[in-house]
This record gives C-alpha cells, structure tokens and sequence, in this order.
C-alpha cells in the first residue's frame, strides 16, 4: 500500500474516520506519531466531570504501548461550542493528558476541536482563529485515496443486524439437537463440534440448515461454546489466553472476519431463547478487532435475549472498565492496523 502524506486537519479527520470505520461523536481520539509516521489510533468516550485525571492516565498507559512513539496527535470530538473568554470544552481533560504523557516521556504535538460543523485548532482563538467547515474533509486527499481503495465512512458506530427470522421450527430443531447430544460421550459431543466448526471455518461458502442448526446448539454448552471461540483465531495456545488475546501467536484475521460472517448467518436463523452465546461470540471477535464499544452493544443484545447470560455480563464489566485485547496493543497482531476503542 502507498504511504498517505496527511497535512491538513481535513486528512487527519479524514484519516480517523476511515481508520475506525465511523465518524466519532463526543470522543478523544489520539495518534501516536514516530518520526512524522503515524502509529496507533485510540478512540475513547470522553469522560465524566471529576474523572479526568484517571482518564488521562488511562489513555496515555495505552499509548505508551507504542513504545517508539515520541509525541500525539489529538481530535477532540464534542457538541459543546467553544466561547470566548472561556476554556476550550474538556480544557480539564486536555490539561491530564499532557501531564500524564509528558511522564512518560511523549508530547502533544497538536490538537484539534470538532464540532458539529466547523474543526478549528484546539489551542487557537474560540473566536477569532481559523475553522474549517467539515464538509472539507470530503474534498481533502486522504478521503480521495481511502474512497478510492473502497473505504467508507459510517454516520455513527452503532451496528445493524441482520434480520432475523426468528422461526420456531429452527427453535425445535436446536432443542432437538441439544437433547441428542446430552445422550452422548462428552468428548465424542466436543469432537464432533470442533470438527464441525473448523470445517465451516475452511469452507468458502455458508453452511446449509442443518449444520447451523447443529452450530447453535453446539454454542447453547458453555465448555463447547468457549472452545469454539478459541478456535477462530487458529492459535494453538491455551484457551484462555486465546479468548483473553494475550497469545505470543498472531491471529488469522482472515479466519476471524469469516467466523463473524458465519455466526451473523447463524443469529438470522437463531431463536431469541439461543441467540445470547452467538451474540457473545460476535462482541469478543469485534473486542479482539479493537472495536470496544460495539463488542458492548453486542453483549448489551446478547443480555437482551437473555439477562442472565453470565459471559455477556462478566465481559461487558470487563469492556466497562476499560480492558482492551492484548493483539491490539501490538502493531505487529493487531488487526488491519484499525484504529483501537476503549469504551
């Protein structure tokens, strides 16, 4: 791929949105710079009043991971105007943030504020300073190249799902299965499933009715579902470490983008009683991608369908307070080079 030459605030927004996939709202997002290269991307909400000296010490443990990073590129995304006379919104949040980089050895090099309309310098004039309409980002030559390689932009980070179809016959025949199942040898029950997955895993087309119903109820076994889960990524390392994405090992990203597409078709043929563990599935792969906040809208549906899920909610706690996926603190394992969230 040819290098990008950003120069404009129009091509770092451009640069952020096609990064993460969506135009950010009420967001910090930071880059990391080495030697005029840009290195990791984080978007992150922006704080609560009262929370920001944490916050800052948060984000700036996570940019440290870019270990030869040296200085940061800020955007700050919010609906509150700036006014004259008055600190630049989130002037608290800025202030931390420089504090807590600057001890570990990094600067801010520049910054800038979103609005609703207008990008302006975050350190300029509320007033009298330069702006930019954000239509400009549409006209800038980063937005060209990135449309050109088939890159879009989404309004927002929520998610859309399929439909669903929701039928009881597919119910009946899931419950089926399970009762079957129950009836046998509980490594013969895991082997099947494993070989099973790993042969939808390596096809090149969508499994027909009765192997996905065979994979919703395989999913429905809390051991067999997580070591299903374990199998996306092709790491042969302990399960644990896989599903907490803290292998030495680089997962096939490739594999995992196949598995979302399979369990997606999977949930359009689930029932709501049997959707929960695939909806759980999806947000760890979107949380191993680095898309914290839609792994959350994910376990938010998964706890939807069924509010007792146990997983979906000890992994959205975990979201909750900021965890991210190992792979994505490596430049070398993350996925796609995609920009990180951390919800």
């Amino acid at each position: 791929m040819e290098m990008f030459t950003i120069k404009t605030p129009a091509d770092v927004l451009s640069f952020i949105g096609h990064t993460l996939g969506f135009w950010p709202r009420e967001s910090l997002v930071c880059i990391t710079l080495v030697d005029n290269h840009v290195g990791a991307t984080l978007r992150v909400d922006l704080p609560q009043p009262g929370a920001e000296m944490s916050y800052a010490q948060t984000i700036a443990g996570y940019l440290a991971h870019d270990a030869e990073a040296a200085s940061v590129v800020f955007a700050l995304y919010t609906s509150l105007p700036p006014e004259a006379g008055r600190s630049r919104p989130h002037a608290a949040t800025i202030a931390a943030l420089t504090g807590a980089l600057a001890v570990r050895g990094m600067t801010i090099r520049d910054g800038l504020l979103v609005g609703d309309d207008t990008v302006s310098q975050y350190d300029g004039d509320p007033m009298g300073g330069p702006s930019l309409p954000l239509t400009s980002t549409q006209s800038s030559q980063i937005n060209a190249e990135f449309v050109y390689r088939g890159s879009t932009i989404a309004p927002t980070n929520r998610i859309t799902l399929p439909a669903s179809t929701k039928e009881t016959q597919t119910a009946d025949a899931v419950e089926s299965c399970m009762e079957s199942m129950q009836s046998l040898n509980v490594r013969d029950v895991m082997d099947r499933a494993r070989t099973l997955w790993t042969e939808m895993l390596d096809a090149k087309s969508y499994p027909n009715d009765e192997q996905i119903i065979s994979l919703i109820a395989n999913l429905q076994f809390p051991t067999i579902r997580d070591q299903l889960m374990a199998d996306i990524p092709g790491i042969d390392e302990p399960m644990d470490r896989v599903l907490l994405a803290q292998t030495n090992s680089k997962p096939h990203w490739s594999r995992v983008e196949w598995a979302e597409q399979l369990l997606l078709h999977a949930y359009t043929r689930s029932s709501t009683r049997h959707s929960a563990p695939i909806l759980t599935a999806i947000a760890f792969i979107n949380w191993w991608e680095g898309r914290g906040s839609k792994a959350h809208q994910f376990l938010q549906l998964a706890l939807e369908a069924d509010p007792g899920y146990y997983l979906a909610r000890l992994s959205d706690q975990m979201i909750g307070r900021g965890i991210v996926a190992g792979w994505t603190m490596d430049r070398n394992t993350a996925y796609r080079n995609r920009g990180l969230e951390a919800s």
